[in-house]
């Protein structure tokens, strides 16, 4: 990581984002789910699997890119936002042609998952005993509620992502300020 006067900021702390512990979760789940409730050879658990570890790989490349590329940094976590939705979209196909059951929102068992959620230690570990005994279509909801999660959280960092993109600029926008700073420090010294 830079010092704080130069011109390639902090970057690379991607363990920090909510939005990366929670995709490593969701990431974590599906490997879980797919090997108990999918078939061996299901194309559908290579999709899912690489649905799911390519939300939370983008996360952290996007993260690590940040330093350099504002812009790689928000199609990395645009990237990772779109993975997720596919995901959860494999999910939802899941539940629909087994004509099993898709929690409302305001249902309580998804109020209980979200309010869990925000209690316990973001890690797979809160989740292993609902997961590893639980039926596929509880296992199946709960990994959908946690995808909302995650891509509300997503939706949130792009947002901000824009913002400061516009307020500070990228890259060329900091070397900038940064050659300037120091003509005017040997000008003045």
């Amino acid at each position: 990581m830079a010092a704080p006067s130069g011109f390639i900021p902090p970057h690379g702390n991607y363990r920090e984002l909510l939005s990366y512990r929670k995709a490593e979760v969701v990431y974590d789940l599906t490997y879980r789910f797919c090997q108990r409730f999918l078939c061996r050879g299901d194309r559908t658990i290579d999709q899912m699997v690489q649905a799911a570890r390519s939300g939370k790989q983008n996360i952290a490349e996007g993260s690590q890119a940040s330093g350099t590329s504002k812009e790689m940094e928000i199609k990395l976590t645009n990237v990772a936002r779109a993975s997720l939705e596919e995901l959860l979209r494999d999910y939802h196909d899941f539940l629909r042609v087994r004509e099993l059951r898709l929690w409302d929102k305001e249902s309580k068992e998804a109020q209980f998952v979200r309010r869990r959620a925000r209690q316990a230690p973001v890690t797979f570990e809160s989740w292993r005993e609902f997961v590893e005994n639980r039926s596929a279509e509880i296992v199946a909801n709960i990994a959908i509620c946690l995808i909302h999660q995650t891509n509300y959280l997503l939706d949130q960092q792009l947002r901000r992502l824009e913002r400061d993109f516009v307020q500070e600029g990228g890259l060329r926008e900091r070397m900038t300020r940064a050659r300037l700073r120091q003509r005017d420090r040997r000008r003045d010294g």
